[in-house]
């Protein structure tokens, strides 16, 4: 293993930037790969291009012949291009992409062979569920499931394979993946969002809630990655010490880009502007070795497939420029993790940001009551915003003092604070007078449009409004976007249908619009102001003060995965018809297996490199220790001469003896633990029998790194990880 470690450090000193032909200007090449809605045009007729364009808007279903001639347009561009297969893309809930391909090829009566690709094929497929994460809504023996288009999605072309977005259930027709829900919610707060602005402007048809995710990743070099097993099987490292020098200096944050960062990051925009991804921003992130990057912000169905597709992609370009991307949540110890902000606001047909204030009072009201019912939604379901985030990975991410803690709050900045402390004060629950009425207008009109410099950001907030948006902070960076969006929409159109029937039964009364609106508004303000929290996310203070609130401090994964599980979970979901009371019981399911088997599996490779690699090496260095010391003792009088070579050897067998019988433990816990039929109590043993040994070995692991000759230590080291670009 020394041997494996010096060779992929020989081969890091010869490594250059890929370079090759300058890349084409952006606009030259944006969506070039997308059958999009001007390709759609010029490959359809103009009556079937117009019926496909309002199917995708109003999210109708497609008949039959509609369906062939879109098939039959697809297929010509995609063969005009070097496409030879097509495939059914979808997300299943183990937060990959999946994908089956299948050729165009057709055999005739007389034995020839056509391209064929029709719409039947482009609607429905049928691959095999029963593999994938379903919490028990598939058995083994219970293969069948569909996959079906989503028109929303637009096609793709990606290793010369016709790509089409797609939805995944099971033959019983429940959701095995994320789109399909997550489409349900973004309809229901469309509607309930619609239903709100009717009250200010007749001309809103339509409500999109949007998305910008913020793709946060470590590189580490390809050869040094083959050299470390913990981070080819877990995606983080299980043992190494820190680095003498890591992010401390804060040097890193916003540098410059090395250069052969600089090529792998060109090639991966100019692919990802090839398939109609908006990559924007690109960075150095606080880490060493960790960057980021950011698209324009997207209807959410959209971005949610977009960063599906630029995971997959990243790693593919990657490798083209021997790197490795790390998306694991914290895969070095002692440095800053990585996640996936989410930023979510929603956006009118008639192009008005609802979490914008406007100019005037009218258009200041609508945005307190996106703003508020907002608010109210992350009180009311807290406990789902943190289990729709929790993860094995993340879990070690939040709440380090890196990330928001994993207790759900709410920042608003001191100004809109105030605001809202001001409508509680001045809004009475009786009836109000003339002149307050006027008063509370003119305060909620003095609210500026742009609130970007009078909303401070507060990075240890996990729901941070930041202007005219709410970034949902403390999403991992290898997340799918989709399980939060599926409860943030969801939630915010409850609360939003919510208001509205609270609002209109006041109306019905007698109250006039405005007072009634304010009187809700006031409602909600005092019932979710435990949720608010304007300090430092990082203290000790915070998790006291959160405690007395009555929210949630638990940091472990399986306690706060049972939100899934609640009367109110059920009530929210199965009520809105976003999730059956099955569908919501097998998420549950999965994410508990999920986190489960990545503890069994860190545990296992923990053991075999304590007993395989490290241990050898530490007895190897010992008997060179031994040898020195009877070498000195031939050779001197004084036998004290080798007293420090057996202090070494001592605390060096001191470590072994406990690295052995830890991991001996550690492996009879994981047999303790297997032997439990319900995998619930599985994962919770996992987690108080076998987790705490994960960070017990390590400790010792890591003091024989630095004890042991670095010549024979058989693993890269931190500093080689994290500075070798």
């Amino acid at each position: 293993m020394a041997k494996i470690r010096f060779m992929a450090l020989e081969k890091l000193a010869d490594r250059k930037p890929v370079t090759g032909a300058s890349w084409p200007r952006c606009s030259e090449i944006f969506g070039e790969d997308v059958f999009s809605s001007e390709k759609m045009r010029h490959y359809l007729s103009i009556e079937a291009f117009k019926k496909l364009e309002r199917i995708m808007l109003d999210g109708t279903s497609i008949d039959r012949g509609l369906a062939d001639q879109v098939a039959a347009a697809m297929k010509a561009w995609a063969v005009e291009r070097g496409v030879t297969h097509y495939t059914h893309w979808f997300h299943p809930l183990n937060g990959a992409t999946a994908e089956k391909h299948d050729s165009f090829v057709d055999i005739l009566p007389d034995g020839n062979v056509i391209e064929s690709f029709d719409g039947r094929v482009l609607v429905q497929q049928e691959p095999d569920a029963s593999s994938f994460p379903n919490g028990g809504i598939r058995n083994t023996f219970e293969a069948r499931g569909y996959t079906a288009w989503d028109p929303g999605s637009p096609a793709f072309i990606n290793n010369r394979t016709l790509c089409i977005p797609t939805v995944f259930v099971a033959y019983t027709g429940e959701a095995l993946d994320f789109k399909t829900p997550m489409l349900k919610a973004l309809a229901l707060i469309d509607k309930a969002a619609v239903d709100i602005c009717q009250y200010f402007d007749k001309d809103v048809s339509r409500v999109i809630a949007t998305l910008g995710w913020e793709q946060e990743y470590f590189l580490v070099d390809e050869a040094l990655y083959n050299a470390r097993p913990d981070l080819k099987l877990c995606g983080r490292t299980l043992m190494g010490h820190s680095s003498a020098k890591d992010q401390q200096l804060e040097d890193q944050y916003f540098g410059a880009i090395p250069a052969r960062v600089t090529s792998f990051m060109e090639e991966l925009e100019y692919e990802c502007h090839r398939l109609g991804i908006p990559i924007k921003t690109r960075h150095n992130e606080v880490a060493p070795n960790q960057f980021e990057c950011a698209p324009i912000f997207e209807e959410a169905n959209l971005a949610v497939d977009h960063n599906q597709l630029l995971m997959s992609t990243m790693k593919k370009v990657a490798r083209r420029h021997d790197f490795r991307v790390l998306l694991h949540e914290k895969p070095y110890k002692g440095v800053n993790g990585s996640g996936k902000h989410n930023n979510w606001s929603l956006m009118t047909n008639t192009g008005v940001n609802l979490l914008s204030p406007g100019r005037n009072p009218k258009s200041n009201m609508q945005f307190l009551i996106f703003l508020v019912s907002t608010i109210k939604a992350v009180h009311e379901y807290s406990d789902l915003f943190k289990a729709c985030i929790v993860s094995q990975g993340n879990e070690a991410r939040l709440g380090g003092e890196e990330a928001p803690p994993v207790i759900m709050s709410v920042f608003l900045g001191a100004y809109l604070s105030g605001v809202l402390n001001e409508l509680v004060e001045k809004v009475s629950s009786k009836k109000m007078s003339p002149d307050e009425k006027t008063e509370l207008k003119l305060n909620v009109g003095k609210i500026p449009e742009i609130m970007l410099d009078n909303t401070d950001r507060n990075r240890t907030s996990p729901f941070a409004f930041t202007g005219n948006r709410f970034e949902f902070r403390a999403v991992g960076s290898s997340a799918n976007c989709g399980g939060p969006m599926i409860v943030l929409n969801t939630a915010v159109a409850e609360q939003l249908v919510l208001f509205k029937k609270e609002t209109d039964a006041l109306i019905d009364k007698g109250v006039k619009k405005d007072e009634a609106i304010f009187q809700v508004l006031r409602k909600y303000i005092i019932e979710s102001q435990s949720i608010r929290f304007e300090g430092n996310g990082y203290g000790q203070e915070w998790r006291e003060e959160a405690a007395r609130r009555g929210l949630s401090t638990d940091t472990d994964c399986i306690p706060a995965l049972k939100a899934y599980l609640s009367d109110k979970a059920r009530r929210l979901f199965v009520n809105s018809g976003v999730l059956s009371e099955r569908e919501l019981k097998a998420r549950f399911e999965i994410k508990n297996e999920i986190y489960l088997k990545k503890l069994q599996i860190e545990s296992r490779v923990l053991g075999d490199l304590a007993l395989n690699h490290i241990i050898p090496i530490a007895i190897k260095y010992q008997n060179t220790l031994l040898d020195n010391v009877n070498g000195l003792k031939a050779a001197f009088a004084d036998g004290g001469i080798a007293e420090i070579q057996l202090e070494m050897i001592r605390t060096i067998s001191l470590h072994i003896r406990e690295i052995q019988t830890m991991v001996s433990d550690m492996t009879e816990a994981r047999k303790l633990a297997n032997a439990l039929s319900d995998e619930v109590k599985r994962a919770e043993v996992y987690t108080a029998e076998v987790r705490p040994y994960l960070e017990k070995i390590r400790y010792h692991i890591d003091k024989l790194e630095l004890l042991v000759d670095d010549e024979i230590w058989p693993l890269p080291k931190y500093r080689e990880l994290l500075f070798s670009r």
